[in-house]
């Protein structure tokens, strides 16, 4: 009845609650003393309450399953290196915190993990790029080998390696961006090696000074310049099918120990990364100590180079010094033998050592008693050509003046008495002349004055000068040029003149018939002298006669002063035997040379080879003044009687000048021109005269005075009030280098060597005597 139906439904509750506390005890102990998870508690025919505390269960077991499952997996995926997993379960209470401090430690090791991988890339690439940079030890391959390398290592698309050079193009170290002053210019970053830039010229300079443009200020400020946005257009990447437009910029310089040895440039499509960043700092810091050795490598491959040249020399010498060595024991065996001659021998050596010790001794004196006659002998030249130019300078006035025969007094005979007077004057002249230049050209004095020439004047002046003689000898003269000879003819124009003065006057003195002949043409190239070879263009003047003729072993000697080919041609021709000496070291001061051809009985050929060219050298201070008077030979000549001038007529003329006869000599010249003389003996009276005559138009003042000499008294007159425009023109017999332009410093106008043509003189005073 009821009660057995109540003790079913009892004893039903009592197995349903001994099945339930079974299986939860079940999954209990999997979970909490097995540690197995997904257990579920399993009780059949259950409903109502029972059923749900079983699914209560079951879904606290499912959860504690996920929950540590999933902390499982993620600590599993942690411990196999998989830093990517979360726990994502959903856990309230400790669980949910155990869950957020094992994504807090994951996402800590990840970071620590990403930090080691960065470190990890950085240290792997700084050493791969550095092994193989190691062992080059050329900077141009290295640069190379690096633009390959770090531009797609930092995602860059160019790149451009610039080394600081100085101008011998070294690599070089800067510690500053400008030179201090007295020092060179600042070194320059230049590119060696680039990555991506295309070579086009439009592409900008690949050259900068230190401090100019970003690379440069970068390089001179030491520090890193990173340029994020770059304008449109700048430095487009170029591919084969178009180009794109970098975005970021970086420029870091290369530095060792404060000194700039170069600069990297890199540009990317996208900023650069810190990581890239932080790797091209470390990078350049430690290029810098590569590019240092590298540099210091090189110069020890240099000093290495040259250490190895002077070992194989020294190698060299040393086989040689061997064999000497060997040379040396064979001759030791000899040299002991010979050890008692030489003993004997060292005592007649040492009496001759003292026998030459005293005649080193005289020659000492001697060339101290030469230097002392070398002086004596200039100051005797200047003393002689002084006194003997004075009483010719009156001689030659007075007898030209006598010869003109301007007041008709003189019988014919007479005037030639007096033309022959200044023809043998004249020849006096061109004797002391000749002496003078000899010893200028000895003592190395000589200057000459190289300037373009008209060869076509000097042909012309050859003619006009010596065409007279020809003709009152019955001598057939002819002067010619080859039509090209001598356009850039580049000389001194008056030692050319006395060159060919003496030539042409030498070969009519010893030609009696015939007749001679002056020809100008380009040298050949087989005829051209060896010490001329290599001086460009050459010309040839040929002095050719048919004259006595020279024998063949006196054609050297004709060149010596005071020579002749004949030993008898000076008392037969005349002459002293200078003008071919002197023409010659004229020729080697012109850069030229003269030789000699000649025939006995048949004549003479003389050839002056002078090069188109004088480049060796300039004019030199001290001009030569010896001879300007006399431009030729002293042939018969003729004078005209003097004309009325109007630019001298009635013009004052104050002559100081202690000579009487040069006194008396210029009085009379200058009368005869029509001017109105005051004379004075010195130069106080000189100075005297000039302030009590105002009119004085302009002063011929001799040097060589007692008291107050002509130096002086041209200072003292540019001294004068008003007088500092007169007109001073010197006429005086010093004719020695450098008195002109003493002369001159004075505050002389002009400078008129004596004797001097009375012609002469009235010219150069009508040249500072201005019209009234």
């Amino acid at each position: 009845g009821e009660i057995l139906e109540l003790k079913t439904t009892i004893n039903t509750m009592v197995d349903q609650l001994g099945s339930f506390a079974a299986e939860v005890t079940r999954v209990a102990r999997e979970v909490g003393s097995e540690g197995r998870l997904g257990g579920q508690a399993e009780v059949a025919d259950v409903s109502g309450t029972w059923r749900r505390l079983t699914e209560n269960v079951n879904e606290l077991a499912a959860n504690l399953t996920g929950q540590v499952r999933a902390i499982a997996e993620v600590t599993s995926a942690v411990a196999r290196g998989d830093l990517t997993r979360t726990v994502a379960v959903e856990a309230p209470g400790e669980v949910g915190a155990l869950k957020d401090n094992i994504n807090s430690m994951v996402e800590s090791l990840r970071a620590t993990t990403r930090a080691n991988e960065e470190q990890d890339w950085l240290k792997t690439h700084l050493a791969r790029i550095s092994g193989g940079i190691q062992g080059r030890r050329d900077l141009t391959t290295v640069a190379r080998l690096i633009m390959r390398e770090v531009p797609p290592l930092v995602h860059a698309q160019y790149g451009c390696f610039f080394l600081a050079q100085d101008g011998a193009q070294g690599a070089v170290g800067s510690e500053r961006s400008e030179p201090a002053e007295g020092e060179g210019p600042a070194p320059e970053l230049v590119a060696i090696a680039s990555y991506g830039l295309p070579d086009d010229p439009a592409s900008g300079p690949r050259r900068f000074r230190v401090g100019q443009s970003l690379v440069g200020q970068a390089a001179a400020d030491h520090r890193v310049i990173v340029v994020d946005e770059l304008p449109p257009g700048y430095a487009p990447v170029l591919t084969g099918t178009g180009s794109a437009d970098p975005s970021a910029l970086i420029v870091l310089p290369i530095v060792f120990e404060g000194q700039v040895l170069g600069a990297l440039e890199l540009a990317s499509l996208r900023p650069f990364a810190p990581l890239h960043r932080d790797f091209l700092e470390q990078f350049t810091e430690l290029l810098g100590v590569n590019v240092s050795s590298l540099t210091a490598n090189a110069r020890t491959d240099e000093l290495l180079e040259r250490s190895q040249l002077l070992t194989a020399e020294l190698s060299a010498r040393s086989g040689e010094l061997q064999a000497r060595q060997r040379e040396l024991q064979r001759s030791n065996a000899e040299l002991q033998d010979k050890a008692a001659l030489l003993a004997d021998r060292n005592r007649d050596i040492e009496r001759k050592n003292h026998q030459i010790e005293q005649a080193r001794q005289e020659l000492e004196e001697r060339a101290q008693e030469l230097a002392r006659a070398s002086l004596y002998k200039s100051e005797f030249l200047a003393n002689m050509s002084h006194e003997l130019r004075t009483p010719l300078n009156s001689l030659l006035i007075l007898a030209q003046l006598l010869a003109q025969n301007s007041e008709g007094n003189l019988t014919e005979k007479q005037a030639d008495y007096a033309a022959v007077i200044h023809s043998a004057g004249s020849d006096l002249l061109q004797l002391i002349n000749d002496i003078l230049d000899l010893s200028k050209v000895e003592a190395g004095r000589m200057d000459v004055h190289p300037e373009p020439v008209s060869l076509q004047r000097v042909l012309d002046y050859v003619d006009v000068t010596f065409r007279p003689v020809a003709d009152e000898r019955g001598l057939e003269f002819t002067v010619s040029g080859a039509p090209s000879a001598g356009e850039g003819l580049v000389t001194d124009e008056a030692r050319l003149r006395q060159v060919l003065r003496n030539l042409v006057s030498n070969a009519l003195k010893f030609t009696r018939t015939g007749g001679v002949s002056l020809r100008v043409q380009p040298a050949g190239p087989q005829e051209v002298p060896d010490s001329l070879r290599g001086a460009g263009p050459v010309l040839a003047f040929r002095v050719i006669d048919t004259g006595i003729g020279i024998p063949p072993e006196q054609l050297e000697s004709v060149f010596d002063a005071f020579q002749q080919g004949d030993s008898g041609a000076d008392r037969a021709y005349g002459g002293t035997g200078l003008g071919l000496s002197i023409s010659r070291e004229v020729s080697r001061l012109l850069g030229g040379t003269i030789t000699a051809e000649s025939t006995m009985g048949r004549g003479s050929c003389f050839t002056l080879f002078l090069p188109e060219h004088d480049g060796r050298t300039q004019a030199r201070s001290g001009p030569d003044t010896a001879g300007e008077e006399q431009d030729g030979p002293a042939p018969a000549v003729t004078f005209a009687a003097p004309v009325d001038d109007e630019g001298l007529r009635d013009r004052t003329v104050l002559l100081v000048d202690d000579d009487t006869r040069n006194v008396y000599a210029l009085t009379e010249v200058l009368k005869s021109a029509g001017m109105q003389v005051l004379t004075a003996d010195n130069g106080e009276a000189g100075i005297r005269l000039l302030a009590a005559h105002p009119e004085v138009d302009l002063v011929v003042m001799d040097l060589m005075m007692a008291g107050l000499d002509g130096y002086a008294t041209t200072r003292a007159i540019r001294a004068m009030p008003r007088m500092a425009e007169l007109p001073v023109v010197v006429v005086t017999a010093k004719a020695m280098p450098g008195d002109r332009t003493e002369a001159l410093a004075a505050g002389a106008s002009d400078y008129v060597v004596k004797p001097v043509a009375p012609d002469r003189l009235l010219t150069a005073l009508r040249t500072w005597l201005a019209p009234r």
